[in-house]
């Protein structure tokens, strides 16, 4: 497909709407997590998301999805567990101890310790600019979570370390994920670890699935939950892919540093979350660093002789 200049542009808008949708979508967890508790949202999520998954693998393949042998069947369970079981189950109960902005936040994070996990396993070297804008953006962070330390907010500080914990385990998904996805290919790999975590996280949750009243719920809860499960989370990967395909990562990827301003302002609108100074100066130093620890070996590459 030739990315023509109109496609670029509505690729860009269709990549804006869905930076709004993972917004929002903090404050809808917070909204209905008070009546289905997080284990059972996870519960209805992963009864769901596996159905999805396998229509489009038949939509995608048909009957004839791409075949995996052992040695890709044992890296696909270890994504599973911490692509889905480990960050999707950790996001879901940290979102519910700590707020929307926080969570956005805190979640922004990840290139972070992606970066620090390349480094630790060798695979590659910081830069100075990597490693300035690690140090920046935990200074960031504790001036964001400083508001809730000097009140004694020990839930909510809880829940930013479950993410941030939450937020590590994605980042090793994203760099394991990688020779996996060169071989089966980013749809089949979402899909099949999709179809392996469930099972577990059905179970895990069952209980708790099981004490929610699913014929009593007004049609606002099964919005949040389909907005939640089927637009943001199945729906907005396959999007986000796509965008990813017509303009490229290292152009689209910045626009993930938004999804804080967006949530920020959303669950301050919409449940009235509290707006200090400490909060907007901490996010804007936080954001600052994490984006230089991204793009900050392309800012200190020595100049190539002419």
């Amino acid at each position: 497909m030739v990315a023509t200049p109109d496609l670029q542009r509505r690729a860009l808008w269709i990549a804006l709407a869905l930076i709004f949708v993972w917004g929002t979508n903090f404050t809808v967890q917070k909204l209905i997590f008070p009546i289905l508790t997080p284990a059972g949202f996870l519960f209805v999520r992963f009864l769901m998301m596996p159905l999805c998954a396998a229509l489009f693998l038949f939509y995608r393949y048909g009957v004839d999805w791409p075949p995996v042998d052992r040695h890709d069947l044992r890296q696909l369970v270890k994504l599973a567990l911490a692509g889905h079981v480990l960050h999707v189950g950790l996001v879901t109960f940290g979102i519910h101890l700590s707020t929307a902005f926080s969570s956005s936040l805190i979640l922004a994070c990840g290139p972070m310790f992606t970066l620090i996990l390349l480094r630790l396993t060798g695979i590659e070297k910081l830069s100075r600019g990597q490693v300035a804008g690690v140090a920046i953006a935990c200074v960031g962070v504790l001036v964001f979570l400083s508001d809730k330390l000097l009140a004694e907010r020990w839930r909510a500080g809880t829940g930013d370390l479950i993410l941030l914990v939450a937020a590590s385990f994605f980042s090793y998904y994203t760099v394991a994920a990688k020779p996996v996805i060169m071989r089966l290919g980013g749809v089949p790999v979402m899909a099949y670890t999709t179809l392996l975590a469930s099972p577990l996280l059905v179970g895990l949750s069952w209980h708790a699935g099981m004490g929610v009243a699913w014929d009593e719920l007004g049609w606002a809860v099964w919005a949040g939950i389909f907005w939640g499960v089927l637009v943001s989370a199945f729906i907005g990967w396959i999007v986000w892919g796509w965008v990813n395909a017509i303009r490229g990562v290292a152009r689209t990827a910045p626009l993930m540093y938004l999804m804080p301003v967006v949530a920020g302002a959303v669950s301050w609108f919409v449940i009235g979350e509290d707006m200090t100074i400490n909060k907007v100066i901490g996010a804007a130093i936080t954001m600052a660093g994490v984006a230089l620890a991204q793009y900050g070996s392309l800012l200190f590459r020595p100049a190539r002789p002419a």
